[in-house]
């Protein structure tokens, strides 16, 4: 997924003469998770990656990443300078004061390395004269060794990482467009555009001379892969082997989203060149198009309850419908109720489920909706939250953790209260003005969210709505169908509906040892494969 905690891109504004600099906070602890994805992909065969559309933005080379991990092994003769060189090249940093992920530190002939994707567990590496005579994982807060390695590789610290011998090369090619691209410039008269280009453009090559690193360096993606104008850099798809299951999640919403990445990062890049803060190859640090993708995707399973168009003609008219469920539950009843009065009137219904130990959850139309209604049930007494797009990806997955938990009993959202949510504690959906007609009212979004109250054999759903609009309709029309079919499939099988029993699956920071209050340590079997 992306790993910022902000990100704000690179634009520039002409009818206002504004440029926006880029200005970003990535979060340290996925940015150590997605390292860890990668490396693993490297290593086993067995792997499961869980990502998001972010898959398909340019993730740096990954046959450069393979080729600058630094193998080490006892016994092995290297000078210990040239070894702590090596890990320089591959953005690691010396830091003798505070060991921090991406750095290492040099005690005599004893090296410390808190590798790319750990926080915890360091590498140290004991040297007797330019010989390796140990290596061991020890960890970070202690000190204490854990275990013994013969041999270990210590994967970069970024992705976007270029063996120095193709620096010159790349520095090269990068000034050839440059003077190209200058002439265009200094032809069509735009005096400015051709100073800003050169300034900043040299500036950057100064730095990748010295360091192999600039700011921005992804807007060189295409130089660093050598890839030809045109074609998209690396990403996520290509560290997989050539064969490989994608299986798209919630298809519906995803390939949209896939198929309109490109076109909106585009539109923004073309004027960055225009104006003279990129040079023409930044255009080509871009996601994939829906056909690259496509390429790159030998074998789809497209998974939804309510498939697009796009799905179903791929199927060729051959698909699997699972309507009967292993517990046999059945889709929840759908009761309308006025708008009249619809915030008191849930308000009751809240507190009959809460008696009954149950949980809420009630989709708005905005996020001001949420916040406000979120505010006014508190002030009543209630334990609720809201949930929405400028919450965390890790805060929200503990903020639904919390609701399985009983920390809270209501939790208020708009959108995200739809796909892949099994909350079997949830008795009772309410939907706020469902006759709203609209993206967040259409019927693959009213069927999804009525969803939501299938996973509780008392699982109930309300429509708040003054009309019954084509959406209301066939939603309704869509879970009586259900409905049918799984009543009389349990009453032919003797089958009692059953809640489903779903075990409360630790968080993210517990599982990866990341920053939290309660200070729990990694999950240990996962910190040996990640190690």
């Amino acid at each position: 997924i992306s790993y910022y905690d902000y990100y704000q891109p690179e634009a520039y504004i002409p009818s206002s003469d504004t440029f926006i600099a880029k200005d970003s906070m990535i979060n340290d602890d996925i940015d150590k998770m997605r390292h860890a994805a990668t490396q693993t992909l490297f290593e086993r065969k067995d792997v499961i990656i869980v990502a998001s559309v972010s898959c398909i933005y340019g993730l740096g080379s990954p046959k450069s990443y393979a080729n600058l991990v630094v193998d080490v092994a006892i016994g092995e003769e290297i000078e210990r300078n040239k070894f702590l060189r090596s890990l320089i090249d591959i953005q690691y940093s010396r830091n003798d004061t505070a060991l921090q992920r991406g750095t290492f530190r040099v005690r005599g002939d004893v090296v410390d390395i808190l590798p790319s994707h750990q926080k915890d567990q360091g590498i140290r590496i004991e040297f007797f004269g330019d010989e390796v005579e140990s290596i061991s994982i020890f960890d970070v807060l202690t000190g204490k060794k854990l275990k013994s390695h013969e041999s270990i590789s210590i994967y970069p610290n970024s992705h976007y990482v270029t063996e120095r011998g193709d620096m010159k090369a790349i520095v090269r090619e990068i000034l050839h467009d440059l003077g190209i691209r200058l002439r265009e410039l200094q032809a069509e008269g735009k005096l400015v555009e051709y100073q800003r280009l050169e300034q900043r453009t040299m500036h950057d090559v100064e730095l990748l001379e010295e360091i192999g690193f600039c700011p921005g360096i992804e807007n060189y993606s295409r130089y660093l892969t050598g890839a030809a104008p045109g074609q998209p850099p690396p990403c996520l798809l290509d560290y997989f082997p050539e064969r490989f299951l994608t299986i798209i999640d919630e298809s519906h919403l995803t390939v949209p989203q896939i198929g309109a990445m490109y076109r909106g990062d585009r539109a923004r890049k073309e004027t960055l060149v225009n104006y003279g803060f990129r040079l023409p190859a930044a255009l080509d640090n871009r996601p994939l198009k829906f056909d690259e993708f496509l390429e790159r995707t030998n074998i789809i399973l497209h998974v939804s309850a309510t498939p697009g168009k796009y799905e179903v003609e791929q199927a060729g008219g051959r698909y699997a419908e699972q309507v009967i469920r292993p517990t046999g539950l059945i889709d929840p009843q759908i009761e309308i109720k006025p708008t009249t009065h619809q915030v008191d009137d849930l308000l009751g219904e809240i507190r009959k489920a809460v008696t009954g130990n149950y949980r809420v959850l009630i989709t708005t139309l905005t996020k001001r909706m949420a916040e406000d209604l979120s505010a006014y049930y508190k002030d009543l007494g209630i334990k609720v939250r809201y949930l929405h797009s400028d919450i965390e990806s890790i805060e929200r997955s503990e903020i639904l953790r919390d609701l399985r938990k009983g920390v809270i009993d209501v939790l208020i959202g708009i959108n995200l209260l739809r796909e892949g949510l099994d909350l079997p504690e949830v008795a009772l959906v309410a939907i706020m003005d469902a006759d709203k007609e609209g993206f967040l009212r259409s019927r693959s979004s009213l069927i999804q969210t009525v969803g939501r109250a299938a996973r509780n054999v008392n699982g109930r759903v309300i429509f708040y709505a003054d009309n019954i609009t084509d959406s209301m309709k066939a939603c309704i029309d869509e879970t009586d169908r259900r409905r049918a079919i799984q009543m009389a499939y349990n009453t032919e099988n003797g089958i009692t509906p059953q809640t489903i029993d779903k075990k409360m699956q630790p968080g993210l920071r517990e599982i990866y040892g990341l920053s939290a209050e309660d200070g729990q340590k990694p999950n240990a079997a996962l910190g040996d494969l990640l190690s």
